[in-house]
């Protein structure tokens, strides 16, 4: 079956998994995944990601999520832009989440990078989701 919204998915296995309390998860591989997962990284958010082989024989991210204190270190993780709603923002309008405390993930035309990277670079884009 196919999947309209893969970003979509990866976002929605990493809150059930924090949900349940698990130290890692696994979703498709793709390269927007990886770039988006990069982010989340540079920002804190999880410990990290390698590339494994998933049980069905096709490549695979394997997420480390980051805890602190017992409770998940993402309190809020929202898709923005879907297939059926496109948003995209120009450098000046690109949302800040809860006054900076929060990233903002934006598609630009350099590459998937955060609000601030974004705003530092001067370069609006396709705002895929936000974290807090």
């Amino acid at each position: 079956m196919s999947m309209n919204d893969p970003l979509g998915d990866m976002l929605t296995r990493i809150r059930n998994a924090q949900m349940r309390g698990k130290s890692t998860v696994i979703s498709p591989a793709s390269k927007l995944r990886a770039w988006v997962l990069d982010v989340l990284k540079d920002e804190g958010y999880i410990r990290g990601y390698e590339s494994v082989t998933g049980a069905d024989g096709h490549p695979a991210l394997e997420i480390s999520l980051k805890y602190a204190d017992g409770s998940p270190v993402i309190r809020e993780l929202k898709r923005i832009s879907k297939p059926g709603r496109r948003v995209y923002s120009g450098v000046q309008d690109i949302p800040s989440v809860r006054n900076g405390l929060g990233v903002s993930i934006v598609s630009t035309p350099k590459g998937v990078m955060s609000d601030a990277a974004a705003r530092a670079a001067n370069v609006g884009g396709e705002v895929l989701c936000r974290v807090f």
